[in-house]
């Protein structure tokens, strides 16, 4: 009689080798600018193994032929690239860059805008995650419109990962998740849910109107946006690539600015050692 125990017995999960971890960690660097250090590759392999589940693979092996192959590349190359970023955001996150940006920027901005009607602001959220900061951004203008007829403004919100924008687009969020947002805010910009079970709030449509998303990836030679920006927010964002990464983007966002524009970046992150154009305005704030 054959013994079938080995049959029953549960599939262990895969392990990444260290040179399957090179690869990946290669791969990762090239198509999303994402550095993964030795120090990261339990997590890597923690998260590829989620993809792996997903395609019924069993074996990295088996993964990284797929994922290289012309039908993996088509298929899996966006799917892995969402498991592999990590996404933290809040509502009204450093708010002292929403002080700024309605005290300093806006008003420098309009001083040489003559007609809103005809040339709105342009705003992008850059690296938006689950659309936490074009929401916020979304009701600080709304607020700043108050009494300015003619004033104007649209958002656009991008990130690399379809997970986090579809998230964004729907614009739900658990009621504890809206915390940071002023209680005169919340009453005039959230709505609650019908289910009373369900503790959950959508951003108003008004609100939600002002931004657009789309999925973008700031190492493609052509970012895909005909505008030029305003102000471009890119927080807490850039810590997660290389030097040279890092300037190759800022020039992007230089370019994409127009003249006197202004970059917000996250309190963490700095342009110093970078050879490009910005100059310092104040704290994490920087003006074409």
């Amino acid at each position: 009689m054959t013994n079938s125990r080995n049959d029953m017995s549960p599939r262990l999960p895969a392990t990444l080798s260290d040179r399957e971890f090179q690869q990946f960690s290669a791969f990762i660097y090239d198509h999303a600018g994402i550095k993964m250090p030795p120090a990261k590759k339990t997590m890597l392999e923690a998260r590829l193994q989620k993809r792996l589940k997903a395609n019924s693979i069993h074996s990295f092996e088996e993964y990284s032929k797929y994922v290289f192959s012309p039908e993996g590349r088509s298929a899996e190359l966006i799917h892995l690239i969402d498991v592999v970023t990590t996404n933290k955001t809040d509502f009204f996150r450093e708010p002292g860059h929403f002080e700024f940006m309605v005290k300093t920027a806006i008003p420098t901005i309009l001083m040489t805008r003559e007609n809103l009607r005809n040339d709105p602001l342009r705003v992008w959220s850059a690296g938006c995650s689950t659309g936490e900061e074009p929401y916020t951004l979304a009701m600080v203008l709304s607020e700043y419109a108050i009494g300015r007829p003619d004033f104007r403004a649209f958002i656009t919100a991008s990130d690399i990962c379809t997970q986090v924008l579809q998230t964004a687009k729907t614009g739900i969020y658990p009621e504890e998740r809206t915390d940071p947002i002023p209680l005169n805010l919340k009453k005039k910009y959230l709505t609650r849910s019908r289910e009373k079970s369900r503790s959950l709030v959508r951003i108003a449509p008004h609100v939600r109107s002002l931004v657009s998303f789309r999925r973008i990836n700031f190492m493609d030679d052509d970012l895909g946006i005909a505008e030029k920006m305003d102000i471009i927010f890119c927080r807490n964002v850039v810590i997660y690539f290389d030097k040279p990464t890092q300037q190759t983007l800022m020039r992007k966002f230089y370019k994409q600015l127009k003249p006197g524009g202004y970059l917000f970046i996250g309190h963490s992150e700095t342009l110093s050692g970078l050879d490009v154009d910005f100059k310092a305005v104040a704290s994490t704030v920087y003006r074409k």
